[in-house]
């Protein structure tokens, strides 16, 4: 069975960004590596919250944010994740923003993907964060993804 792996907001976003100082083109760069290295081989998933930030945003790229999407399992919101995602702010692992990152968070858990795909390092792929949602993860009986930027599927860490 193929892993399954969560595509978060920023990476569509990264892989049409218009920004163009450097550290936005490196994430480009890697993104667009990243998708046509390695989307093929997992099973893609995402899910209705990042299809509501895409349309958010501005500029000509939206589109082609979303349709970076299509063919890619789009997971629903539930009252299940919901509630996770408000547990995830009350035990302050995740930002007061009930539909950003601990929605993110709720979505991949609760499905069990394999690894959520982010370059969130502030709240999402932090490695500093990581016992305390498995803690939390655990004690919801749930499981928790492998969180991962594309830049770590490089090198032999896949």
């Amino acid at each position: 069975m193929r892993k399954r792996i969560y595509i978060e907001t920023t990476i569509p976003s990264s892989y049409y960004t218009s920004r163009t100082d450097e550290e936005s083109l490196i994430r480009q760069k890697l993104t667009r590596q990243w998708w046509d290295e390695y989307a093929d081989i997992f099973t893609l998933t995402s899910s209705s919250a990042v299809e509501t930030e895409l349309r958010q945003g501005m500029g000509e790229t939206t589109q082609d944010r979303l349709a970076l999407l299509e063919g890619v399992e789009i997971f629903v919101s539930s009252i299940e994740i919901l509630q996770i995602a408000q547990i995830y702010i009350d035990r302050l692992i995740m930002p007061k923003e009930p539909q950003g990152d601990a929605l993110h968070l709720a979505f991949a858990s609760f499905h069990k993907v394999d690894a959520m795909l982010t370059w969130n390092c502030t709240h999402l792929a932090n490695p500093n964060k990581f016992d305390f949602i498995t803690r939390i993860n655990r004690e919801l009986g749930l499981a928790t993804p492998e969180l991962k930027t594309p830049h770590d599927y490089f090198g032999g860490a896949a």
